[in-house]
Parts: structure tokens; sequence; C-alpha cells
């Protein structure tokens, strides 16, 4: 673990996997976490340029100087750079949740969880959001091919990167049970 007296930890996935409720699961469990859902973060403080130039995929051009991050934008051609999140983030005690974890700086974390679900369940769970075909196809497709996962392992140590199946509650309960123990053994919780 860094400097930090309690970590941070990212869960991570696909859309559909369920990081949102892991997250605030985690954090309620433990004392003194925060959850720090960053799709609502872009959604409720408007750090967006707008909407993705594809209307089918129904989501905004995130602007990550806000988050603490450089990081260039493929779509605006800028390159951007802030500390909005770090001084949050160097404290501990945080449970980050987004579907892409490539752009978070790896000082940030002692535990990236990825949640893997089955295609079978995940497809079902993007219609029920209401996602268009395409966008529900892109997300399958991106789950098949292991994109999240592979944007954790190339930025993040191999040894604090979990990869958990999420396609049930018991699933969910055992994920979140496995999380919070690890947490309370670095902790003394």
């Amino acid at each position: 673990m860094a400097e930090r007296k309690v970590p941070n930890i990212l869960i991570t996935g696909t859309p559909g996997t369920g990081k949102t409720t892991t997250a605030e699961k985690v954090a309620e469990a433990l004392a003194g976490f925060t959850h720090v859902n960053v799709g609502d973060l872009v959604k409720t403080k408007s750090l967006h340029a707008g909407k993705h130039e594809d209307e089918e995929f129904d989501s905004k051009v995130v602007l990550f100087q806000w988050l603490g991050l450089r990081w260039h934008s493929f779509h605006t051609g800028r390159r951007f750079d802030c500390d909005e999140l770090e001084d949050q983030m160097s404290q501990g005690g945080n449970v980050v949740d987004f579907h892409t974890c490539d752009f978070f700086p790896e000082r940030w974390f002692d535990l990236v969880v990825v949640l893997r679900t089955d295609n079978d369940i995940l497809y079902p769970r993007l219609e029920k959001r209401g996602y268009s075909t395409k966008k529900i196809q892109e997300n399958v497709e991106c789950e098949i091919m292991c994109v999240v996962a592979e944007e954790a392992r190339e930025s993040y140590k191999e040894e604090i990167i979990w990869m958990l199946q999420s396609n049930s509650i018991p699933d969910l309960e055992a994920n979140v049970a496995r999380i919070t123990h690890q947490v309370k053994q670095w902790t003394g919780m």
C-alpha cells in the first residue's frame, strides 16, 4: 500500500458488470470510505465536451482535466491537466468506479478490481438500461475482447489487479466480502 493510512480502490469493468453497486456496497461496509462515481461526477458537474459524435452511443466526451489527470482528447485534440481529485485520492479511503481505468494515475490505487460478466447476462442488463443495439454490441465486444482487463494490466502492477466474476447477486456479495476483508487486513479495521 502507498504512504496512505487507508487504501484507495478502483472498481472498473464494462458497463453493466456491477461496478457502481459493488463500489457502493464496499464503501458502505468500510467506515470512513467514500464512493466516487466518476460517471456521476461527469454528469452532475458537466465535465464533458458534449455528446459523442455518434448519437447512437448516447454518451458524453469526458473532460478529464477535472479529475486530476493528464489526458489527450482524440475528439478535440486538446491536452488536459488539472489536480481536482489529487488531494482526495492522496488521503485514501476512496472506492472509485468507472468503466475504464487506463488514464488514472497508478499511484492513486492500492487495489484495482476488474469486474467481468458473461455475455448472456451482460446483454440483457444493457437492454434494460435502454442502450441502443449499437451501444450494447460495442460493450459486449469490449467484454469479449477483455478491453478493460487489458487496460488494467497495461496500467497497473499485476499484483494489485483482481479479476472478479460478477454474474449474480451471490457473486456481488462474495466480491464485496472479499474486497472488504482485504481492506480490513491492510488497515487492521
